[in-house]
């Protein structure tokens, strides 16, 4: 979807990012967590926390701070986690979201709302949708489903080269029984 295929008014749920307010369409969030217990998994991306037990299903977890290169801050009582549907591949996955806080559902018209700006090659902002305007105040609108890719989401695998064999010259030492 495209900012220039927006025809009607739009609910966003916004949140915080450090000091930036970010907005995905309501349509993708299922609900929104307080903070609780993140089970790390080991060969996964730096972004990723981890998962979450949400009724019975497995959720993975992002740090969107991470993930958009944003300054690592203490978690405060306000950081939640937004649930949400994203397609990846063509399919329908449920991803959790770490965020700082969340703002509030908002109405944005499509005049209040620009395409993302295209500066130069090196700034990747195919993941934003547009920047919507509320007063004096910009809020990035994030394509979500482009802030994710299946390849980083996946588990990294372990390259060959990086198994370690234990030395035989160790083994020797072992005291007989």
């Amino acid at each position: 979807m495209s900012v220039t295929e927006l025809t009607e008014t739009t609910q966003f749920l916004t949140f915080v990012l450090d000091a930036e307010v970010f907005a995905v369409n309501i349509t993708q969030v299922r609900e929104v967590l307080d903070f609780t217990t993140i089970t790390k998994v080991p060969r996964t991306p730096v972004f990723m926390l981890g998962v979450i037990n949400l009724r019975g299903a497995v959720v993975p977890v992002v740090d969107m701070r991470k993930k958009f290169g944003i300054e690592k801050a203490d978690k405060t009582i306000k950081a939640c986690i937004v649930i949400m549907e994203i397609t990846l591949d063509g399919e329908t996955t449920i991803l959790g979201a770490l965020v700082d806080s969340v703002r509030e559902v908002l109405e944005l018209e499509p005049g209040q709302i620009e395409p993302a700006p295209r500066i130069g090659t090196r700034l990747k902002t195919e993941f934003i949708l547009g920047m919507g305007k509320r007063e004096e105040q910009f809020i990035i609108i994030l394509d979500i489903n482009k802030v994710f890719s299946a390849d980083e989401l996946a588990l990294q695998q372990i390259p060959s080269n990086e198994v370690q064999l234990i030395e035989t010259k160790d083994i020797g030492n072992v005291p007989s029984s």
